[in-house]
């Protein structure tokens, strides 16, 4: 069964620039537009912390923005027109938005998966 972010404690809100969403496992830490509607963030930035302390680093897109991008990329020329995406700790969402997002990342321990995709930030 997977763990869910809406089951147990959880605390969402503003501290300064960053969202954060605490859960009793971890804590993922946002950075959106401070204007942006947080049901429809396709591509932000996230540190998620994990109760054993470890740090790591997340860009999340959605398939769309992914797309969006890369068509955007074919008519600037960027990324040899737009024929490629990569990112060093990208991670695509299905569904736009902190919720779905937060959902991905709390199943990602449990996966066995956060290691392969997001990027550590400390050495421990």
């Amino acid at each position: 069964m997977s763990r869910s972010p809406s089951t147990g404690s959880v605390e969402r809100g503003w501290d300064g620039p960053w969202y954060r969403v605490r859960a009793d496992a971890f804590e993922a830490s946002f950075l959106p537009s401070p204007d942006e509607d947080l049901d429809a963030v396709c591509n932000v930035d996230a540190e998620v912390r994990l109760e054993d302390g470890s740090r790591w680093s997340a860009t999340v897109f959605t398939v769309a923005e992914v797309k969006r991008l890369m068509e955007t990329w074919e008519r600037t020329g960027e990324a040899l027109e737009g024929r490629y995406f990569c990112c060093s700790d990208g991670l695509i969402a299905r569904e736009p938005g902190i919720d779905s997002v937060t959902q991905v990342i709390a199943d990602l321990p449990d996966s066995g998966e956060l290691a392969q995709i997001l990027q550590r930030l400390d050495n421990d």
